[in-house]
């Protein structure tokens, strides 16, 4: 969550003029195929051991959608992915709860949807530290960790559990590859952030409170994936396609682990059995669980999930990081329970 909200006419600006390497495609998507598909579809996507790596590693989108370019782009954060959705370089995305509060709430109030979920949030994201053996020691000390990420919501709910506030700490903003040098340079006391950056720092450092036990406490995060509006009015079978691929994704992980871990270890240089635990600590959900009333739901009755996002925003007005905490009926409009629906029932 960034200090001050940043206007999204300010945030496109940004991207055109600022962009990166790890930063999105700039450019609108050219159009339709002959077959009515789209000509490019473009995916960001962040090294987080999920579904979604497997099915870039296994190309399984290229030879479903033979007559579109499928372009994959490498993010860091979920506030980097807001920012290119802002833009309109990208199609799909992923990024945490904690950004696309944020992206459905004014002032950004980005034009998506979230038809999927990744996965929720477990022992893969966590608060490590040095030389602190809770969370209230941290006091005085600098920490590192992704604004508008789920790992800086999560940070700012274990210092508020511990009766400390941000003021009490030094919260600086890094990405997880700039995290991972600044803690072995020794220029910060601790972090918050995921895997597979959070495996090394858990060789020497301390975890104080990991995700999974702040969802215990009412902090549920998750990994989501948004689709630009648009892009779903505009072409709905492709993005059934993708979701039928996201699926194929979750059940290989259930049917066949060793090939999953595989997959996953190529896109993040790990071994099988890295890879086989840093997916471990996640909670993978098939189409039939998300469309359940615990989180997506479906498009008569919304899912949890809503709810889930509106308490995220009334922490975040809470922290100052929102003006206002929008209805519940926006979060509930923001599920994109139909392409889900139909993508699965034919």
């Amino acid at each position: 969550m960034k200090h001050r909200l940043i206007p999204a006419l300010a945030l496109a600006l940004c991207l055109a003029a600022c962009s990166t390497g790890t930063g999105a495609a700039t450019g609108a998507a050219t159009g339709a195929a002959a077959d009515g598909s789209p000509k490019e579809l473009r995916i960001g996507y962040q090294l987080i051991p999920n579904g979604d790596l497997i099915v870039k590693d296994q190309r399984w989108l290229e030879n479903a959608l033979p007559n579109t370019k499928i372009s994959w782009i490498k993010f860091d954060s979920g506030g980097d992915v807001n920012t290119a959705m802002v833009a309109g370089s990208i199609d799909i995305g992923l990024a945490g709860s904690s950004p696309v509060t944020r992206g459905l709430s004014a002032p950004l109030n980005i034009p998506y949807q979230v038809p999927w979920i990744f996965d929720v949030i477990g022992e893969n994201e966590a608060l490590v530290a040095r030389q602190a053996g809770s969370v209230a020691e941290l006091k005085g000390r600098k920490i590192a960790t992704p604004f508008s990420s789920t790992s800086h919501y999560s940070l700012l709910a274990a210092l508020q559990e511990a009766g400390l506030s941000e003021s009490d700490v030094t919260v600086v903003d890094l990405e997880p590859p700039d995290i991972q040098a600044a803690w072995t340079r020794g220029d910060i006391d601790a972090a918050y952030v995921w895997t597979p950056v959070l495996g090394e720092l858990r060789k020497s450092g301390k975890v104080l409170v990991t995700s999974k036990e702040l969802a215990a406490k009412g902090k549920l995060t998750a990994d989501l994936a948004v689709v630009r509006t648009q892009f779903a009015a505009s072409y709905p079978q492709a993005l059934r396609t993708w979701l039928t691929q996201q699926d194929r994704a979750v059940k290989l992980v259930r049917a066949d682990k060793r090939a999953a871990a595989a997959a996953v270890g190529r896109q993040l240089n790990l071994s099988p059995d890295e890879a086989a635990g840093q997916i471990d600590e996640l909670i993978l959900l098939d189409a039939k669980e998300q469309a359940g009333p615990t989180y997506l739901g479906t498009p008569d009755k919304p899912g949890a999930l809503a709810e889930n996002l509106r308490s995220a925003a009334e922490f975040l007005k809470a922290q100052n990081k929102l003006p206002e905490v929008p209805a519940l009926e926006v979060f509930q409009k923001g599920l994109d329970t139909k392409d889900l629906r139909d993508a699965f029932t034919g």
